[in-house]
């Protein structure tokens, strides 16, 4: 018969087993490889001491390929739940040591358990991914334990808002739950995502790649749009998950966060006033605009790298939560093309599931020309950001900045597709198209007959942009509630956001739209 003290001397010696992993070389291994362990990232991104750990005791059950001498405790995946900032989350954080991190159904039931607990009570996941994929000693109960992932990924989407880190790899079926999640980060050099491999894409198709080019933090933050941050390092990615929790509630029924600000709502930055070129063909950075209205200047930026004509992001109002869309004129003078309506269309869903007010700033000639944007759906790709917004049932307010042609006028969260406050500043152009385009279809015959069609055309152009090139036509109709002067943008926010904090919007009864993917 066992004493007590025996009893929790067992119970201390498997615990100190458990937090060892897969031993002291392979943790060695991790380090030089520049990667933190499991544990040591659930320490840096929770607040200090306050992980519960779940499941620390659990191990496989499987007799195939020798597995059953094998057997360490954890399987693979540390869960449990602890909070940010005194706010409570639920976490999972692959460990590579164990199995390389590959998921069998052990794992994949711990994952599976801290979701349910999740969506129960209303609290966010945080998936940390460094994993080598499916366990192929485990078959296909192994890829069974990928789609329960996949299932709870979906139910969850729009309940509690879904954070995924890439840590190391995540190849495969893997690849598809991080996919389902609301935002991916990953780490430079470290980190990568693909479906197939290099060596199988060699097979296939011939192509020769590495890891990294294939699909590394910088690609994906790039060029295919999966990941929404690419950071230089791990603390700096978790910190950055930290402060990206601060923004948004814990569930789809909180209201956003409110934070305590010193920053004055009637603060008029001058700057705002000169900001727009008298030069309607010249680009200025919309990033320093937001900047200058936003409480202390703090826009947290996603998906920077990708589709950069558009800016998305969030920032605070009065300490209020606020989700920031905005076209860029220093990209691409702003235009809406396939890449940068995704991003705007995903980013918008993301607001309006949790509640998030939206805050448009619009600088936008159109939508991108040519045969590449036509043949690769401009139409039906453009259509997803103009379906957000319709759909889009929070507080929605735009400010129009300069340009706002043709349908992208409409798009960009206009009066009639529900925008609640639209803005206009005085150096806004509301219109069909701009003044030389439209002079050119509209006057050409007086044009081609008079003597001088060069100079003909510029006084029509002068005299058409002096008449349609502003925001009072728009105004005469109640399209724009108002035209403001730039530096009272902050106050006159403010005022609006208040003013809609209890907002009620509800659509028609429906199972659920069908959005043009």
């Amino acid at each position: 018969m066992h004493s007590n003290e025996d009893l929790f001397k067992d119970l201390n010696q498997r615990r100190e087993e458990a937090l060892l992993g897969g031993g002291q070389a392979r943790i060695d291994k991790q380090h030089q490889q520049g990667k933190l362990t499991a544990r040591e990232r659930i320490e840096i991104i929770l607040d200090d001491g306050s992980f519960e750990e779940l499941g620390m005791f659990v191990r496989h059950q499987s007799h195939e390929f020798g597995l059953e001498k094998n057997r360490p405790y954890g399987d693979g995946v540390v869960t449990g739940f602890g909070t940010i900032d005194g706010r409570l989350v639920y976490i999972y954080s692959q460990d590579f040591t164990v199995f390389g991190g590959s998921l069998g159904q052990a794992n994949a039931q711990k994952i599976i358990k801290i979701m349910n607990l999740a969506l129960e009570n209303g609290a966010p996941i945080i998936g940390l991914n460094d994993s080598g994929g499916a366990r192929i000693q485990e078959g296909v109960v192994s890829l069974g334990g990928y789609a329960d992932i996949f299932l709870l990924n979906t139910l969850a989407s729009g309940v509690v808002p879904q954070i995924s880190a890439i840590m190391g790899p995540c190849a495969g079926g893997a690849v598809y739950s991080p996919a389902i999640t609301d935002f991916v980060f990953m780490v430079k050099s470290t980190s990568y995502m693909f479906v197939t491999g290099p060596n199988v894409v060699k097979t296939v198709t011939q192509e020769t790649v590495t890891s990294e080019q294939l699909g590394g933090a910088d690609t994906h933050a790039s060029k295919s749009g999966v990941a929404h941050m690419a950071c230089k390092s791990e603390a700096e990615c978790l910190m950055a998950i930290r402060e990206l929790y601060s923004y948004i509630p814990s569930n789809c029924e909180d209201p956003t966060p409110r934070v305590a600000t010193s920053d004055p709502s009637d603060r008029a930055d001058a700057d705002l006033d000169t900001i727009v070129p008298a030069n309607p063909n010249k680009p200025y950075e919309m990033r320093s605009v937001i900047t200058k209205i936003v409480d202390d200047g703090r826009f947290f930026e996603i998906h920077a790298d990708f589709a950069p004509n558009i800016l998305v992001g969030f920032a605070r109002m009065n300490g209020q939560s606020v989700g920031v869309v905005a076209n860029n004129p220093a990209v691409l003078a702003g235009v809406l093309d396939i890449d940068s309506s995704i991003k705007g269309a995903r980013f918008v869903r993301f607001c309006d599931a949790f509640n998030i007010p939206l805050l448009v700033f619009e600088d936008v000639p159109g939508f991108m020309p040519g045969t590449d944007q036509e043949w690769r759906g401009i139409i039906r790709n453009g259509a997803k950001l103009l379906y957000a917004f319709c759909e889009a049932t929070v507080p929605k307010i735009t400010i129009i900045t300069r340009k706002a042609y043709g349908g992208a006028y409409d798009v960009m969260n206009s009066k009639h597709i529900g925008g609640d406050l639209n803005f206009a500043w005085p150096t806004a152009e509301i219109a069909v198209m701009g003044a030389k385009g439209a002079v050119e279809i509209i006057y050409r015959k007086e044009i081609e007959a008079s003597e001088d069609p060069g100079a003909t055309e510029n006084q029509i152009t002068e005299d058409y942009r002096s008449r349609f090139s502003n925001p009072y036509v728009a105004a005469e109709y109640g399209y724009v509630d108002d035209v403001i002067e730039p530096s009272s943008t902050r106050l006159r926010v403010i005022r609006g956001l208040d003013m809609l904090k209890n907002k009620v919007s509800k659509h028609p009864k429906k199972k659920h739209g069908n959005i043009p993917l």
